[in-house]
């Protein structure tokens, strides 16, 4: 049997710690160790605070100006090699930042040892890391975007279109179709706030805290935070290095939002059944079965519809990690990113799904209407004239209202069809007039309330979301 604990020989890896250890990792250590498969997603983000770093570090005058051409110039190629696929990564070196310094020394020599003057692994990875997601936020919130403009564009087409709201999944006024689309634009929008929250308070510059006690070099930390696009440098140096509760903000907006979409997504899975029959979706966001010819599966929205679950288990998977750290940075820090980045890339796929479903929904409006007025959704409204026209208290009105209900019941009609006689033995005060407003498309317009259903306030509110999504 081999032997996973064999030592390997010096590597370039403990070349990078330095001179305290005399020989390399074991073969299982070094495995352990390495997150360069995870963490070279952020190599654009370690270059960029690279360069803003030897740029600083040449202002103040820790290196010299000569130097800091020689590193950014090697930078620069690093990056590029890394663009076009070409970068030799190698898991021998750890991370990304280790992978990045080595090339810079293979091509630049001496003056690549000078830009880990004044910083840290510590607040290299911190910064990187929120620079990933901080432009994590920026993405998503263009993709919650173009989700609310899919249904903004889908609820101006079907301001007067009727359909059943429900309460508990039963029948229970009627509603536009428009108003219903509208309700997830809102939600939406209360997730781009949440991920505007996490972006300001993440955007603080780490750089500059070093391991966990800051420099004793001249360093210009508002320089590198400026050139950074941060709002300013982190005000505590064990905090900047430590922190992780920025990342664990993000995934829980995350988490949020993907519960959110999650609920039109059942929403679409319902309508698109043969026993609601509201809606369907072309072939582009459906599949078939392999042994039933005759199905259709809205897939695209089952799968954004599991989201939640892997979202969840990754935003749990971070706080398990991070409870119970003592200050300042622990290795365990390093299964921070691996979550994030899951759960980013999950969220901002099913995003996508639900724009693409969103704009690709055709709804079948005679369906909508016919099912809007079972169940008795009017007897609401029925209560309501009592009040509004016979004066009476609306505890006694939706007593009457009940009543009546059950006589329909029992002679298997709705309630436009139940005779103005059979309605006065319960109610003597109602007349002709209460036909008016037994119907489904009657009761959606008589919802006139500000947030209401009528079509009136759709529409105002139609208009509402076109101007502020073309602000």
């Amino acid at each position: 049997m081999a032997d996973d604990t064999k030592k390997t020989p010096t590597s370039s890896a403990s070349a990078m710690w330095g001179g305290r250890f005399a020989a390399g990792p074991s073969a299982v250590m070094e495995a352990i160790n390495a997150s360069i498969d995870i963490d070279q997603r952020m190599a654009e983000e370690d270059i960029a605070g690279s360069l803003a770093h030897a740029a600083m570090l040449a202002a103040t005058g820790v290196i010299s100006s000569a130097d800091a051409a020689e590193i950014t110039r090697g930078l620069t190629q690093v990056r590029e090699e890394i663009r076009a696929g070409n970068f030799p990564w190698s898991a021998a070196l750890e991370d990304v930042h280790m992978n990045v310094e080595s090339r810079l020394k293979d091509i630049i020599g001496e003056p690549a040892g000078r830009l880990h003057t004044a910083r840290s692994r510590n607040d290299q990875v911190a910064t990187d890391f929120r620079l990933w997601l901080r432009a994590a936020c920026d993405r998503i919130d263009a993709g919650l975007e173009a989700y609310q403009r899919a249904l903004v564009e889908q609820a101006e087409k079907h301001i007067d279109q009727v359909m059943p709201g429900f309460t508990h999944l039963q029948t229970a006024q009627p509603v536009s179709l428009a108003h219903h689309l509208l309700s997830y634009v809102e939600l939406a929008q209360r997730d781009r706030g949440r991920f505007a929250d996490a972006r300001k308070r993440l955007n603080e510059s780490p750089l500059g805290c070093a391991a966990l006690a800051g420099t004793a070099f001249p360093i210009d930390r508002d320089m590198t935070a400026r050139a950074l696009g941060f709002d300013r440098p982190m005000a505590n140096s064990l905090d900047g290095v430590a922190a992780r509760d920025f990342a664990l903000e993000v995934m829980a907006a995350a988490a949020i939002c993907a519960v959110n979409l999650s609920r039109f997504a059942e929403e679409i899975v319902l309508w698109c059944t043969r026993r609601f029959g509201f809606a369907t979706l072309s072939d582009a966001w459906s599949t078939g079965s392999s042994i039933m010819p005759q199905k259709r599966n809205p897939d695209a929205a089952e799968l954004v519809r599991a989201k939640p679950g892997r979202i969840i288990g990754s935003l749990t998977g971070l706080l398990v990690v991070v409870k119970g750290l003592p200050l300042a940075y622990s290795k365990d820090l390093q299964e921070d990113k691996a979550p994030a980045f899951q759960a980013v890339d999950d969220l901002e796929l099913a995003l996508a799904a639900m724009a693409g479903m969103a704009a690709d929904l055709t709804f079948y409006g005679d369906a909508m209407e016919e099912a809007a007025g079972e169940a008795y959704s009017d007897a609401t409204d029925l209560a309501d004239f009592v009040v509004r026209e016979l004066g009476k208290p609306f505890r006694d009105a939706h007593h009457i209202s009940g009543s009546i209900v059950r006589l329909a019941e029992a002679a298997g009609v709705p309630l436009a069809e139940l005779p103005l006689e059979t309605m006065q033995s319960v109610e003597p005060g109602l007349d002709e007039r209460i036909y008016s407003v037994l119907s489904a498309r009657a009761s959606m317009q008589s919802r006139t309330s500000f947030g209401g259903t009528s079509p009136v306030r759709v529409r105002e509110q139609v208009e509402a979301w076109k101007a502020r999504l073309s602000a």
